[in-house]
């Protein structure tokens, strides 16, 4: 007669412990916090200089500011927040140099994503990308000035994705951020253009299989941008001074 082995039975999986569940849930609110601000800077509502306040943070999430200066810690790596001793924590403020090498950067990323795209997008990721800038060209007519700036933001980033390689995109998309700041410290010359007629013409390129005029047009767009800010420290310190006329008048 043949035997029947005797089956174990398995345990239950084991419930995280109180202090464990704690800690998760600090870490999602700790990503929350950093999103918040991260959004709030790209769309220019957190100025450059602003100062963070710690401790309405801590009111407004319910959690300790232990838990914030954890997510602020995370924005200061990225440079978009700097703190500054015996004063706080500040919306970074880029420098003329730092802003330079910003812009070469995000040319050289910008070109080999185009070259990634060429060969990895499909026709149907193309036709997206393309109906994202009528989507663009329809918020340039009837959309505020925030819809403008997270659209053509978006625009980079999604480029970047269907180019299949997530670190690239991470680095896009925190270079894109940074130059936000550097916008609203430098930008001389404010466009009413959220771009979407170099977009297309990037996707039509892109469709026909033309690297070179692809990235071509990602030159002339990115040197448009670039064209609109004076890297002068008169400026940026001009720009700070309008801000704080602008919030006490």
């Amino acid at each position: 007669m043949k035997k029947t082995r005797r089956q174990t039975p398995r345990s239950a999986p084991k419930a995280p412990s109180a202090a464990e569940a704690a800690e998760n849930a600090n870490d999602d609110v700790s990503e929350r916090i950093r999103t918040t601000l991260a959004t709030a800077i790209g769309e220019g509502a957190l100025k450059p200089g602003t100062k963070i306040l710690e401790d309405a943070i801590a009111d407004h999430f319910g959690v300790s500011r232990t838990v914030v200066r954890g997510a602020l810690g995370v924005l200061e790596s990225d440079h978009l927040l700097e703190r500054k001793r015996n004063r706080g924590t500040f919306v970074a403020e880029p420098g003329i140099e730092e802003a330079k090498a910003l812009f070469e950067a995000r040319r050289k990323i910008e070109h080999a994503i185009l070259d990634l795209v060429m060969s990895r997008a499909t026709t149907e990721q193309l036709d997206a990308l393309e109906k994202l800038t009528d989507e663009e060209e329809h918020i340039h007519h009837h959309g505020d000035e925030k819809s403008k700036t997270v659209l053509s933001g978006k625009f980079h980033i999604v480029l970047a994705e269907l180019g299949g390689n997530a670190v690239m995109t991470e680095m896009l998309s925190k270079i894109v951020a940074r130059l936000s700041l550097v916008m609203a410290l430098y930008e001389e010359d404010k466009k009413d253009d959220c771009g979407a007629d170099h977009h297309r013409m990037i996707v039509t390129a892109l469709k026909a299989k033309d690297l070179a005029k692809a990235q071509q047009l990602m030159d002339h767009h990115l040197a448009d941008i670039e064209g609109r800010v004076r890297l002068t420290e008169g400026q940026g310190d001009r720009h700070t001074f309008l801000a704080v006329l602008e919030n006490f008048s």
